[in-house]
């Protein structure tokens, strides 16, 4: 299972790209995605890319 951050309300902040321990979290066309083939969404921790985003509704279940 992976993330995935929704375009239209991510701020491009990057706050989430330097807390991801896979480096999954890239820039992408002005703001930021995440690589589903990559994402462990933490395993089993809290994924700390949640953690960090200002943004509600911003980084979803993909």
């Amino acid at each position: 299972m992976a993330l995935q951050i929704i375009r239209d309300l991510c701020t491009a902040c990057g706050d989430c790209e330097s807390v991801c321990p896979t480096d999954s979290i890239l820039p992408f066309k002005g703001v930021f995605k995440i690589d589903a083939e990559s994402c462990t969404e933490c395993d089993d921790a809290d994924p700390q890319c949640l953690d960090v985003c200002m943004e509600d509704d911003c980084i979803v279940p993909a």
